[in-house]
């Protein structure tokens, strides 16, 4: 078959994978902590990260449309960098944020889950479900992988169907529009600080890369999707914490805030409302660990075929990448019952900043290629970097967050002492894909 014939992504679906990667269990899981962090400038830290994550978008559609196919950022880092050792520890950071993401999916599934059962009994059932969804997921994504993949569109367009209820039954009730105002607002250092701590609620755009391949007609769809895609997000986005705080004042916040969203339901939908949050959180989350667990597998092997991982990790069963999926799952396990959701939050939100930063620095140097305004790259850059920075700074600030950096330095170190030791044992180099002009 030729390569036009496997070309079969129209717009709406290119557009749907990059909100579908972004509204997953991410919202779910880190809109009561962002309320605690900003308060009633919650609607404006979306924004915040959301304008930091069109900016990083425009340098992944430049870089797309000349690099396209599976390899995304890890294409993109090595042909900017080449095949140094910074460039390998990149790599396989950007697989240990993904694994984050799994644990920040779980976490959700477990508060959102256990939600239903007696408190006494709760954290019992919180690890149980956590520990649950990720090795039943991961069964099914080893033995029937394209079940996962056709379920996947219906669980997005059930999951957007009852946020948008959600959305439009909290506007369409009397708020309390005054919580939003100035006087709630926190510092703008704080501000900025809280805004990147949910980062990882943006992160999903980059899934567009690794689909690029098989889009129908990349410079009409390719846009779209990821400036569109980003726009509509930042959209929802807001509109969902503003019910929130709209809602439930900062004190219920705080006692809910690992299942918010379902309680800012009850409030003014009943129990009606609640239960069908719940469903969303269960179906979103779910759908989010899938979604990943096949990114990983694939990353992995995209990694390991590139010569940054062993070789051992590119072979596959039933046609999928199952080596990859399993450690990501069992980090993910570890991390989802071990590590606090500030921290786990911190730890991808963070790892996705640094990796965007160096997206962003590659479009700038390979800008005369891929026909990019460099400005907006080094924009871009900046924007990631002062962010990082920021979030860093607050995070170090308060003694009970400080060791939550100690744990993002490790996942800097790990990634390092892979790359380095594996290196230094095999001798294997990056292998780059041909490019067509």
């Amino acid at each position: 078959m030729s390569s036009s014939n496997k070309k079969k992504l129209g717009t709406f679906s290119t557009l749907s994978i990059g909100i579908g990667g972004m509204v997953g269990g991410g919202i779910f899981a880190v809109t009561g902590l962002t309320v605690d962090v900003t308060k009633g400038a919650a609607p404006i830290a979306f924004l915040i990260s959301g304008i930091v994550a069109l900016l990083t978008s425009y340098s992944y559609l430049k870089l797309t449309l000349r690099f396209p196919g599976e390899g995304g950022t890890v294409e993109f880092l090595n042909r900017a960098f080449g095949s140094g050792i910074i460039t390998g520890t990149a790599n396989i950071l950007l697989l240990l944020s993904y694994v984050v993401l799994l644990a920040v999916y779980a976490y959700a599934f477990g508060s959102y889950g256990s939600g239903f059962l007696p408190g006494q009994d709760r954290v019992f059932w919180f690890h149980f479900l956590v520990s649950a969804v990720i090795i039943g997921l991961v069964i099914i994504n080893v033995f029937a992988a394209n079940l996962v993949i056709r379920s996947e569109n219906a669980f997005n367009a059930i999951k957007m169907l009852l946020l948008t209820g959600f959305i439009i039954g909290g506007l369409l009730t009397p708020m309390e529009w005054e919580r939003v105002g100035p006087e709630n607002f926190v510092s703008p250092m704080g501000l900025i600080a809280g805004a990147m701590l949910i980062f990882l609620n943006y992160e999903g755009f980059e899934l567009i890369a690794n689909a690029s391949a098989d889009v129908a007609d990349p410079k009409r769809s390719l846009p779209i999707a990821y400036l569109g895609g980003v726009l509509i997000v930042i959209v929802v986005y807001v509109l969902i914490v503003t019910v929130v705080v709209g809602h439930l004042d900062f004190a219920q916040v705080a006692k809910v805030s690992d299942h918010v969203l379902s309680d800012t339901a009850n409030d003014f939908m009943g129990r009606a409302g609640y239960f069908a949050i719940v469903i969303a959180a269960l179906l979103a989350t779910s759908s989010a660990i899938n979604a990943t667990f096949f990114g990983t597998g694939r990353l992995t092997y995209i990694i390991a075929r590139t010569g940054e991982l062993p070789g051992e990790l590119e072979r596959t069963m039933r046609g999928q990448h199952v080596e990859g999926t399993l450690i990501s799952a069992v980090l993910a396990l570890i991390i989802a019952n071990f590590v606090p959701l500030e921290a786990i939050a911190t730890m991808g939100s963070a790892g996705f900043l640094i990796l965007f930063m160096a997206v962003n620095v590659a479009n700038v140097r390979l800008a005369h290629e891929t026909r990019s305004y460099a400005w907006l790259s080094v924009l871009a850059a900046l924007s990631t970097a002062f962010a990082l920075i920021v979030l860093c700074v607050k995070v170090d600030e308060n003694p009970a967050t400080r060791h939550h950096l100690w744990i993002l330095f490790g996942m800097i170190a790990v990634s390092c002492v892979i790359e380095v030791v594996y290196r230094g044992i095999t001798g294997r180099k990056i292998n780059l894909a041909k490019v067509t002009r």
